[in-house]
C-alpha cells in the first residue's frame, strides 16, 4: 500500500455507515443518498451559480462546500464526494462536457482501435484538485466518513461510444458484439484509469468508495459476464489492499444481482425494484446491503414516506449489513425538508 494514505480520522472507524459496510453491528441503520450533494439543495444552486458542471469539479472550495451541504442540513451518516463520473476521462484530454439538460456529451465518440489511443493513463497530477479538496473534506467532516466513488468501465465506454447518453445502447451493443477484442481493450483500459482515480481518492482520505454502473442493466447476463464483469472486477480488486468498503451500484440490475456479487465489492447495492431480502439472497452471503426507497417516494406526503421507508427495513431486518439509501440518485425537484425527515426517521426507527 502506498505510504501516502491519510491516516484514519478519529472515530470514522467506528462510524455507523462503516461499521454497516463490514457487517457489524450499529447503533442504528446508517443513511446517505447518491446524488445528496448537490440538486435538490437551494444552497447548492446559490454556491454554483454561473459556473459549469465540470469547472464546479475542478475547484477545491466549491467541492469542498457542496460536499458538506448535505451533511450539515440532512444528518446523513456519509458523505459523497462531489464530482462527476467523466472527470477522470476529462481529466486525461477527451473532449467532452456536461451539457444542462442532456448530460455528458463526447465531441469524437471512441469506435476504432485508432480511437481507442486517445486514452492515456491517468497520473495523479492529472486531478490534483481531487487529492486538495479531499484534504480539505477530512479536515472538516470530523468522524463523519467520506465516500469515493468512479464510474464503472461499462458506463464510462457507453458515453464515449455513443458520444452522449442514449435510451438503448445501440453502438455500445454493436461494438460489443461486433468487435469483441477491441471492446475488451476498450474496457480493460477504463478499468485502469477507473482504478487509478479511485486509489487517488482513496490516498486522500477516501473511508469507503463506490463503484457507478448507471447504465449496465441494458445488458443481459450472459453479456454482463463475459464483456464487463471482467473489467469491474478488476476494478475492486486493484483497490483491495487498502482494506476500506467497496461499493457495487448499478440501476436496472434484479438480473445481474449475482454476478455483482462476483464482482469483488464488499457491498452491493440495489435499485428499488427488487426488495432487499431478496436481493440479498441473489447477491450472496458475505456482503452488505444498500438501498433502496423509491426515489419518487419522495414526492409523496410525510406519512406515506415513512411507510415505505418502513417496508424497505422491515425487507432488511434479518440482513448482515444495511445502509439505508435510494435505490438511485436524488431527484432534482425532491424538498429538501423530506430527506432531512427521512434520516431521522431511519435512525429513530432503527436506534438500538
Amino acid at each position: 500500500m502506498d505510504a501516502a494514505v491519510a491516516a484514519p480520522r478519529s472515530g470514522v472507524q467506528d462510524s455507523a455507515f462503516l461499521r454497516a459496510c463490514r457487517r457489524e453491528p450499529v447503533p442504528h441503520t446508517p443513511v446517505w443518498f447518491m446524488r445528496q450533494a448537490g440538486r435538490s439543495l437551494p444552497e447548492y444552486r446559490k454556491v454554483r451559480e454561473g459556473t459549469a458542471m465540470l469547472e464546479s469539479c475542478m475547484r477545491p472550495d466549491l467541492v469542498t462546500e457542496i460536499t458538506l451541504q448535505p451533511v450539515r442540513r440532512h444528518g446523513v451518516d456519509a458523505a459523497i464526494y462531489f464530482s462527476d463520473i467523466v472527470v477522470p476521462l476529462k481529466a486525461i484530454g477527451v473532449d467532452l462536457d456536461i451539457k444542462p439538460g442532456v448530460g455528458p456529451v463526447v465531441e469524437r465518440p471512441i469506435r476504432t482501435w485508432a480511437d481507442l489511443e486517445r486514452l492515456r493513463p491517468l497520473e495523479p497530477a492529472d486531478v490534483w484538485y481531487v487529492t486538495e479538496a479531499m484534504g480539505q473534506l477530512t479536515g472538516e467532516l470530523g468522524a463523519t466518513p467520506l465516500i469515493g466513488f468512479a464510474g464503472a468501465p461499462f458506463t464510462l465506454a457507453s458515453y464515449l461510444v455513443e458520444g452522449g447518453p442514449s435510451r438503448n445502447h445501440e453502438h455500445t451493443k454493436a461494438l460489443m458484439y461486433g468487435a469483441p477484442e477491441l471492446w475488451a481493450a476498450l474496457l480493460d483500459r477504463l478499468a485502469d484509469i477507473t482504478s487509478a482515480f479511485l486509489r487517488v481518492q482513496i490516498e486522500a482520505g477516501a473511508a469507503a468508495v463506490q463503484l457507478f454502473d448507471s447504465w449496465v442493466g441494458a445488458l443481459a447476463p450472459a453479456d454482463y459476464e463475459r464483456s464487463v464483469l471482467p473489467a469491474s472486477a478488476k476494478v475492486f480488486e486493484s483497490v483491495a489492499e487498502y482494506g476500506v468498503p467497496r461499493i457495487h451500484f448499478g440501476v436496472g440490475t434484479g438480473e445481474l444481482l449475482p454476478l455483482l456479487g462476483r464482482a469483488g465489492a464488499d457491498v452491493v447495492g440495489a435499485d428499488w425494484r427488487v426488495p432487499l431480502d431478496e436481493a440479498a439472497r441473489r447477491v450472496g452471503p458475505g456482503k452488505a446491503i444498500q438501498g433502496n426507497l423509491d426515489p419518487a417516494v419522495l414526492f409523496a406526503p410525510r406519512s406515506a414516506v415513512e411507510r415505505q421507508a418502513d417496508r424497505v427495513l422491515e425487507s432488511a431486518a434479518a440482513l448482515e449489513g444495511h445502509v439505508f439509501n435510494l435505490g438511485h440518485g436524488v431527484l432534482p425537484d425532491t424538498d429538501p425538508e423530506a430527506l432531512t425527515r427521512l434520516v431521522s426517521h431511519v435512525h429513530e426507527r432503527t436506534a438500538r
